[in-house]
């Protein structure tokens, strides 16, 4: 049976849950409800195992705080021996539409501090990232405070289906792999 490892960045704390920089804890949470499993508190993450046909996903929601990130997925790269080609990230984008998808299997960190640890520690930047639109709309200087805000009513009415999508989404990167999920998700 084939081991993934899904990454699913955001902060830790009830000061941050809703926000739209914890979009990959959301991501996560929604992928495993209904299923009968739940995360418990583990080295640097909180983690899940969830089966998915005859692939095993192991889900991480790191509790090293996004600009730490780096550290929990590496352990459990090494702790689950997951080949890297098996590790999806799942994290907010500013640059993108909110609600709106796009698989990666490389790429620069594009200015995420969850990314740009990550790809410090394993010092390569050559793994697929899940990218969550979140927007822009924010005054110039402003940006810290949009990022850790929570969705405004009409932007939750957008992003609330799409977290389904991105949750599907992980489940073709694992089952059907890179090529055929960025053709049916990106976008």
């Amino acid at each position: 049976m084939s081991t993934y490892l899904i990454a699913g960045l955001g902060n830790i704390g009830p000061e941050y849950e809703g926000t739209r920089h914890n979009i990959g804890f959301d991501v996560l949470d929604r992928l495993i409800a209904g299923s009968g499993t739940s995360f418990s508190t583990e080295r640097y993450a909180s983690r899940a195992e969830l089966k998915v046909k005859n692939k095993k996903l192991i889900l991480i929601k790191p509790t090293t705080y996004m600009n730490l990130s780096g550290k929990a997925v590496n352990y459990w790269l090494q702790q689950e021996k997951i080949p890297l080609h098996q590790l999806l990230v799942v994290v907010d984008d500013l640059a993108l539409d909110p609600g709106t998808l796009r698989l990666k299997l490389k790429g620069s960190d594009g200015g995420q501090n969850g990314l740009k640890n990550i790809n410090q520690v394993l010092g390569r930047q050559d793994y697929a990232r899940l990218r969550f639109g979140i927007g822009s709309d924010f005054p110039r200087g402003r940006q810290v405070d949009y990022v850790l805000g929570r969705w405004t009513p009409s932007q939750w009415d957008i992003v609330n289906p799409r977290i389904d999508k991105a949750a599907q989404a992980i489940e073709s990167f694992a089952l059907a792999g890179p090529q055929i999920t960025m053709n049916q998700f990106n976008g």
